[in-house]
């Protein structure tokens, strides 16, 4: 019983250092708010100071992280809690305020086309840095005894779980696919009941108009406390990944880091600068809050919320062209998961086991990373069944994802950043070829604030 109460009470005692620590951040956060410090600045402050308690939570034994960890876990919670209902509302909102069919059409392709142009470039890239960095050489590690490999679905299974059966279900499942597919349905017959009947219509609209706004005004309250989830997720994150595992597989990690960066930078930066004709520095500016919620989050749609913001209020694209890029980016938009990730970790698992891969081996590669980013929409866990996909394709061992667990998590931080950032790009590109980009905006120099006050 003595033992019992004294390992109460030194739990209590070890969370109370933690949630002490905690409101005192939160305290400095708050300080700079009340300052006017701006929005992207205080996200940095947060990660910066996560980083440092989370590395001393790391070394000193007498003290645990869970006190902390729960903050980032309620933030998570409550911005997890707007995916669903702005996934249906503003998907609705976007195709249902068109007048025409045919500009759904265009907009979609052109969507789609950059999606899965992007995850090709990712892959090709992916697949250099890996042949030049060689991240399987010298590795011997045992394969883990409880391992066991994720089925992959068949094609008519994955085509049954998009299609939604009970769209009350599927909602309160958290399948976002199979609800995104039902306000398409609605968004297109409001379109052609309207062109016939602009009265019998009207009432929908605007009652979607008015939950629009209204949904706007709650992820406004979700967003303002970012710089405190971004803390409290780092920190954890930071305590929970010592040294000991990125020493153990350092090279994968440097591999994938060094194949994420060039894609942000040069493909992302160069599409933005050639494409879109900005200044790709403020473009990387203006979206680090969406960068910094994907880098801790790990979740393209727990980002969701704040890239909508992102898009719409400091990049300045449309609301009907962010309404309709950014909840099908969370969904089918894997650069970083389904193009870079698969492609180091096959080259990996082929010299770990000795396998020689040849030219038409790469080419494989890249094709079954594009259609498996499409395949794994609505799938959990997108990066390790698109990398089961690939693996099973080229004949090498699927073990090799094993090798990888320890730090699959710590890389999939950039990845979900990268895909994120690639749906925003996707929308700016989009949103500029219709004419719905307002560049004048966009490289105002008081944009800045405007955007901060807004969030």
């Amino acid at each position: 019983m003595d033992n019992i109460e004294n390992n109460l009470l030194s739990a209590i005692e070890t969370n109370w250092y933690s949630f002490v620590i905690s409101i005192f951040v939160f305290g400095i956060l708050f300080f700079l708010a009340r300052k006017r410090v701006s929005f992207g600045t205080r996200v940095l402050v947060g990660l910066g100071i996560g980083l440092i308690v989370g590395i001393l939570f790391q070394n000193l034994e007498s003290f645990e992280i869970k006190g902390i960890s729960t903050f980032g876990s309620i933030y998570v919670s409550l911005i997890r809690m707007l995916v669903i209902p702005l996934v249906f509302i503003l998907v609705l909102n976007s195709i249902a305020s068109l007048t025409s069919l045919e500009y759904l059409r265009k907009i979609g392709i052109k969507t789609f086309a950059w999606f899965l142009g992007t995850t090709a470039i990712a892959s090709i890239i992916g697949l250099l840095i890996a042949l030049l960095f060689n991240p399987g050489q010298g590795i011997q590690q045992a394969v883990p005894e409880d391992f066991k490999a994720r089925e992959i679905p068949t094609f008519s299974q994955v085509i049954l779980d998009l299609v939604p059966s009970n769209p009350f279900n599927e909602a309160a499942t958290g399948k976002v696919v199979p609800v995104l597919i039902f306000a398409i349905f609605l968004a297109v017959a409001i379109i052609k009941v309207g062109s016939k009947n602009e009265a019998a219509v009207k009432p929908v609209r605007d009652l979607i108009q008015s939950l629009t706004q209204v949904l706007h005004q709650v992820v406004k309250f979700v967003i303002r406390l970012t710089p405190y989830g971004v803390f409290a997720l780092i920190a954890g994150i930071t305590a929970r990944y010592g040294w000991d595992t990125l020493q153990e597989l350092g090279s994968v990690i440097i591999t994938s880091y060094v194949a994420l960066i060039l894609h942000f930078v040069l493909i992302f930066g160069g599409l933005v600068l050639v494409v879109a004709k900005v200044n790709p520095i403020r473009f990387f500016r203006k979206i680090y809050p969406t960068v910094a919620v994907a880098f801790t989050t790990r979740s393209s749609y727990a980002t969701l919320p704040v890239n909508l913001e992102v898009i719409t209020k400091r990049l300045h694209v449309s609301p009907r062209i962010a309404s309709f890029v950014a909840p099908l980016g969370a969904s089918v938009n894997f650069n970083g998961c389904g193009g870079i990730w698969p492609a180091i970790v096959a080259v990996f698992t082929a010299q770990v086991f000795g396998i020689t891969l040849t030219l038409t081996d790469y080419i494989i590669l890249v094709l079954v990373s594009i259609i498996s980013s499409i395949g794994v929409a609505g799938v959990p866990g997108p990066a390790v069944i698109s990398t089961t996909v690939v693996l099973t394709a080229l004949g090498l061992p699927l073990e090799g994802i094993a090798l990888v667990a320890g730090v699959e998590a710590l890389i999939d931080m950039g990845r979900t950043a990268v895909n994120a950032t690639g749906t925003t790009v996707t929308a700016l590109l989009v949103a500029d070829s219709e004419g719905e980009f307002d560049r004048e905006a966009f490289n105002r120099d008081e944009d800045e604030e405007v955007a901060v006050n807004a969030i």
